[in-house]
C-alpha cells in the first residue's frame, strides 16, 4: 500500500468518524471486496487488505492519535504476531467473528446449529363465492403435507431405540475448518457432513419414516377466512405447513384466494357495480327496480328524469372492509335504452310530446319508403 493512501478515505468517512461508523463502512467494504466474493480478482484482494488494515488501525484509539500526527508510517509494525501478515498485530479472523458472527466465510453461510430445525413453508389455493369473500368464512380444506411420524414420535428412530450423538460435531451440528490464506489463518463453520447438521445420528431407523420423523399425510384443515378479502389475497397460517424432519418446529401454510366472479356484480374495492336497464319512459316518469346484491335482489328507486350513465348509491350494501364492521357501497349504473321500432299510434304520441316541447324532429317518412322499410322487417 503506498505510504500515501488516505485510510479515512479508504473507508469511506470523514476524520471525526465515530466508532459505529468506522464499523458500518468496514462492514460495506468487506463483504464487497472480500476474496471469497471476487475469486481471482487481485485488483479487489489488493483492495481489500488495505481497508482491512484502515480500519484495524483507526479502530484503535492509540494507533489513531499516531497516525493522524504522523501518518502511516508511525503505525506500522506496531503488533507482531503470526496470524498479522501485514505487521499491524490484526487477528482477521477476530475481525470477522465479531462482524459476521463465525459464519463460514463470514459472508453468507447458513449457520445452521442443531436444535433449530424447522420445516419449509408451504402454500394452497383456496376457491371462493364473493359471498363468502365478503361475509368471512370458516373454509374446510383437505392438504397433504408431511406431518410428525406417530410410530417414532418423531424422533427418526426405531421404536425401543434412540438416536445418538454425532460424533463429528459433537452434536453442535457443525464442524469448523481452519485454513491458512494470505489474511491469516481462517476459521470457518460448515454443516456437518455425517449428520447433515442434526446433531445426531440414527443408527436404527424408523421403519415407517425411514428415519425422517415425519410422514406425508392427508388430513383436514379449517382455514379462516376474515370478512373483506379479495381475489389473491393470501393468508399465512403459522405452524400448518410441513414438519420439519425429526421435531422442530413446523413450516408455515400460506393460502391464496381465488374469488370467483358474481353474474351481475363487479367489485371494486369495497363497493359494489351493477348495472339496470330502464325505458325513455321509466327514465322520464321514475320507476321501481330490483337490482342485484349481496343479500339478494333489491329494489332500487329509479327518480323521475333520471339520465342514462347515471349512477346511483346504495350505501352501506357492497363488501364490508378488512377487519371492520363498516362496508361500501352499491354503485347502480343507470341506462336508458331507446326503442328502435315503434307502431304508428306510438310515434304519434312522440311526435305529439315533440311539438308540445318544442323539439324538432325528422319529418314522417313518406308512405312509399315506409312500406318498403317495413317490407324488410
Amino acid at each position: 500500500m503506498s505510504v500515501a493512501t488516505d485510510y479515512y478515505e479508504l473507508l469511506g468517512v470523514g476524520r471525526s468518524a465515530t466508532d459505529e461508523e468506522l464499523k458500518r463502512a468496514y462492514r460495506r467494504l468487506a463483504r464487497e471486496l472480500h476474496p471469497d466474493a471476487n475469486p481471482g480478482d487481485a485488483e479487489a484482494e489488493a483492495r481489500f487488505k488495505e481497508v482491512t488494515i484502515a480500519y484495524e488501525t483507526l479502530r484503535d484509539p492509540e494507533r489513531r492519535q499516531r497516525y493522524d500526527m504522523f501518518g502511516p508510517e508511525a503505525v506500522r509494525g506496531a503488533g507482531g504476531g503470526g496470524a498479522d501478515p501485514f505487521g499491524f498485530g490484526v487477528n482477521i479472523g477476530d475481525i470477522f467473528e465479531s462482524f459476521f458472527g463465525g459464519q463460514p466465510g463470514g459472508f453468507g453461510g447458513t449457520g445452521q446449529r442443531a436444535g433449530t430445525r424447522r420445516g419449509n413453508d408451504a402454500e394452497i389455493f383456496v376457491d371462493l363465492s364473493l359471498y363468502e369473500a365478503a361475509f368471512g368464512i370458516a373454509k374446510e380444506v383437505t392438504i397433504t403435507l408431511p406431518v410428525p411420524c406417530d410410530t417414532c414420535q418423531a424422533t427418526g428412530a426405531r421404536p425401543g431405540t434412540t438416536p445418538i450423538t454425532c460424533t463429528e460435531c459433537r452434536g453442535a451440528g457443525q464442524v469448523q475448518q481452519v485454513r491458512q490464506s494470505f489474511l491469516g489463518q481462517m476459521v470457518t463453520s460448515i454443516v456437518c457432513p455425517r449428520c447433515h447438521g442434526l446433531g445426531q445420528i440414527i443408527t436404527s431407523p424408523c421403519p415407517d419414516c425411514r428415519g425422517e420423523g415425519r410422514r406425508t399425510k392427508e388430513r383436514p384443515l379449517t382455514v379462516e377466512v376474515p370478512a373483506g378479502v379479495d381475489d389473491g389475497t393470501t393468508l399465512r397460517v403459522s405452524g400448518a405447513g410441513p414438519a420439519a424432519v425429526r421435531g422442530g418446529v413446523s413450516g408455515d401454510l400460506y393460502v391464496h384466494l381465488r374469488v370467483a366472479p358474481e353474474p351481475g356484480l363487479e367489485r371494486s374495492g369495497t363497493d359494489l357495480l351493477c348495472k339496470a336497464r330502464i325505458s325513455f319512459a321509466q327514465a322520464a316518469l321514475g320507476t321501481t327496480v330490483e337490482v342485484p346484491s349481496l343479500e339478494g335482489p333489491l329494489e332500487l328507486d329509479i327518480p323521475a328524469g333520471t339520465q342514462s350513465g347515471e349512477v346511483l348509491r346504495l350505501a352501506g350494501k357492497g363488501v364490508p372492509r378488512l377487519r371492520s364492521k363498516r362496508r361500501g357501497d352499491l354503485l347502480v349504473s343507470v341506462s336508458v335504452e331507446t326503442p328502435s321500432r315503434l307502431t304508428k299510434d306510438e310515434e304519434a304520441l312522440l311526435r305529439r310530446l315533440a311539438e308540445l316541447r318544442g323539439e324538432e324532429v325528422a319529418p314522417p317518412e313518406s308512405s312509399l319508403i315506409s312500406k318498403i322499410r317495413s317490407g324488410f322487417r
